[in-house]
């Protein structure tokens, strides 16, 4: 006779606990660790120059894991619900990896893959109101560009780091719900 055994839970919403909690932590300890750095005047991603930073690789291998367990969390425990916004996760993590992999030392390629990483931010926050049919994270999504209308037009603050916080703390709540609301769909 077969034993019947419970449904095993996909530890999906504990990965993508450690998918924030692993780059997020290692932020703060690459600013303790870099007393030349200011929240108002530099980027995050100063953090992880390789030459200039005593933490960058602390600061880079925190990024990379987080988006390899972005893209594991999207393949996992998204795919079969929705490709699409599967797709999107697949878009985060990978570029928040080339993120870590290309770091300043790579000038403007730096540049472009970080604008693509806060980007696919946007298109997160987007996929979710239409997904979800929940259009709560489109106040998040303007929060996000009116730090970045500040920051680039207006100079405030004069470092991007705070934009990069607002529009990354701005997508955690919604990036965590949909990973509770897909868990329950499994």
């Amino acid at each position: 006779m077969e034993k019947i055994r419970p449904k095993q839970e996909k530890p999906c919403l504990y990965i993508a606990y450690l998918s924030v909690a692993i780059p997020l932590f290692s932020i703060v300890i690459a600013i303790m660790l870099s007393e030349w750095f200011s929240i108002t005047n530099n980027a995050l991603s100063d953090l992880g120059h390789a030459i200039r930073s005593p933490a960058a690789l602390v600061f880079n291998f925190a990024l990379g894991l987080g988006g390899a367990l972005i893209i594991y969390v999207s393949a996992l425990c998204i795919y079969q619900s929705s490709k699409l916004f599967s797709a999107v996760g697949f878009l985060t993590g990978f570029t928040l990896i080339l993120v870590a992999i290309f770091d300043e030392i790579y000038g403007e390629f730096h540049i472009k893959v970080s604008i693509a990483f806060f980007l696919s931010l946007a298109i997160f926050l987007i996929a979710y109101a239409v997904y979800f049919k929940s259009y709560l994270s489109l106040p998040a999504l303007g929060i996000s560009i009116i730090a970045w209308i500040l920051h680039l037009m207006y100079d405030i603050p004069r470092g991007a780091a705070i934009p990069e916080l607002v529009s990354i703390f701005a997508v955690i709540p919604f990036y965590i719900d949909a990973m509770k609301r897909f868990q329950a769909e499994s």
